[in-house]
């Protein structure tokens, strides 16, 4: 069995990790997506990053990763465990935030007993990666807010019984002009469509909605008015850094299982594993693993100690590590040969790691920010004049 290294951790670290990889090894594969859910809520699986007040686990950043990492090394399901961290830490975790202890009380619960699925509702038809573009909007009314608008690709939208919708309650593009709102998927006007079919993470229910002349109470939105833009920085802070530590497990899942068969496998008299152009690759591909393995903790660091820097190293961690999932993927499909084409970690893993190249904010407009954060454009500017 291929050693790789640990993370960081202490004794009741190691425990707790041995906790989240006998968990993933627990997760049924079979069952409806919403009996699926339910299981991962009696586990303890659907609220990592919210109090231990309300259920959850009270987890920082730092170890939530590290968990979400554990589950996914010992799962072969991306999907769903990508479908439980947009939950966990796009719907339950803003709520823990930003809630009135009232809207605590009353979601939170149910969302981390995993009878309740949450889902975050951003991107729209004309808005992907530029949210401050979003259409759809929140009209102040005498005894609520009326919603109406398109949002488009939101994961767990046809299974959601909670939808956390950012809208517009002001024009223009400023970072106060939207409100984030709870909305049920009972309340008249919300309409979610089915799941859409597609060659990635396929048991991730992934879907469009619908708001028209949707009506919520007052006490729906989340944070007070104007607080979209928090929610939603909060919200993919939390996402891009913590839902990335699934494919580090994937990673290793693979780089452990390529090597298993390497060294069963026998070709010209030899193990494929003692071939060094074989195993030179290996250790490149967990060097580069590492690597951003350690630039996506380092980011849930800054995230925990609440670093001016969080910011630009949650951008730069989800960036490599997406990268990375899909370097690691294609070498542990190629040296397994044919046998890596079917049905392995590495083969899924390549299918599943593109998508993490454009959601929560595609590579290109992240690369963008990131040149904005070094101030790389301003310095080229002074040294013009």
């Amino acid at each position: 069995m291929m050693r790789l290294p640990r993370a960081f951790y202490s004794e009741d670290h190691e425990e707790l990790l041995s906790w989240a990889r006998e968990m993933g090894a627990r997760l049924e594969a079979r069952g409806s997506f919403r009996d699926r859910f339910r299981q991962a809520g009696e586990l303890g699986l659907a609220g990592l990053g919210v109090p231990e007040e309300y259920g959850g686990a009270g987890l920082p950043a730092r170890m939530s990763v590290a968990v979400v990492e554990a589950l996914s090394e010992s799962s072969d399901d991306t999907g769903f465990l990508f479908a439980l961290c947009a939950h966990n830490f796009a719907c339950a975790l803003p709520i823990a935030v930003f809630g009135r202890r009232e809207q605590r009380e009353k979601w939170l619960p149910g969302l981390v007993g995993g009878s309740l699925i949450g889902a975050f509702a951003v991107t729209e038809p004309e808005a992907g990666s530029d949210a401050m573009a979003g259409r759809a909007s929140a009209q102040h009314e005498s005894d609520g807010w009326c919603l109406n608008g398109a949002k488009a690709m939101i994961t767990n939208a046809p299974e959601a019984d909670l939808v956390l919708v950012i809208a517009k309650t002001a024009q223009g593009r400023s970072f106060f002009a939207s409100s984030g709102f709870l909305v049920p998927a009972s309340t008249t006007g919300f309409e979610a469509g089915v799941s859409c079919e597609k060659p990635f993470m396929p048991s991730t229910p992934l879907g469009d909605l619908r708001l028209d002349d949707c009506r919520v109470a007052l006490d729906a939105i989340l944070g007070g008015e104007g607080a979209g833009g928090a929610v939603f920085s909060t919200a993919m802070a939390w996402e891009r850094v913590c839902l990335h530590g699934l494919y580090l497990g994937q990673c290793r899942r693979a780089l452990k299982e390529a090597q298993e068969y390497l060294a069963a496998r026998k070709q010209f008299g030899r193990r494929l594993i003692d071939l060094q152009a074989v195993s030179h690759a290996l250790a490149e591909a967990a060097t580069g693993l590492e690597a951003a393995r350690s630039l996506l903790f380092r980011a849930a660091t800054a995230l925990d100690v609440n670093s001016p820097d969080a910011v630009v190293l949650g951008d730069m961690a989800k960036i490599v590590v997406s990268r990375t999932a899909i370097e690691v993927g294609l070498v542990c499909t190629r040296l397994q040969g044919g046998a890596g084409l079917f049905g392995s970690t590495a083969q899924r893993l390549v299918r599943d790691a593109l998508p993490a190249q454009v959601f929560s904010g595609s590579n290109d407009a992240l690369l963008d920010n990131i040149a904005k954060s070094l101030e790389i454009t301003r310095q080229s500017s002074r040294q013009e004049g």
